[in-house]
């Protein structure tokens, strides 16, 4: 926990936006086309983004995962994301926003 951490205030993240750039740099060609720099403007537009777009429910409306899907692409397109990896990092990016969005419902 500590490292991960560490690691978000190194790349200047934090948690939140740490495990939406982890989620996109799982991809390796997107890490060496588009940079850390980058990566790191995705996650915090990211966050920002699946934040003021989901509800209690989200995860149980599909017109609201639909939405947000379609926000995710939007941002990943605008970055220059690459294009066939695009469908794995939206996916990944709303799982780990269902895993984050039960605590931000709390906060």
């Amino acid at each position: 926990m500590r490292e991960a951490s560490a690691r978000g205030e190194a790349l200047g993240l934090s948690e939140d936006e740490l495990a939406f750039y982890d989620a996109l740099e799982t991809n390796d060609s997107a890490v060496k086309i588009l940079g850390d720099e980058t990566l790191r403007g995705i996650a915090q537009e990211l966050v920002r983004t699946v934040r003021e777009n989901v509800t209690i429910d989200w995860t149980l409306r599909e017109n609201v995962r639909a939405k947000l899907r379609v926000l995710v692409k939007r941002i990943l397109r605008k970055y220059g994301y690459p294009p066939d990896k695009q469908e794995r990092a939206t996916e990944t990016v709303l799982e780990q926003a269902a895993l984050l969005s039960s605590n931000w419902a709390a906060a």
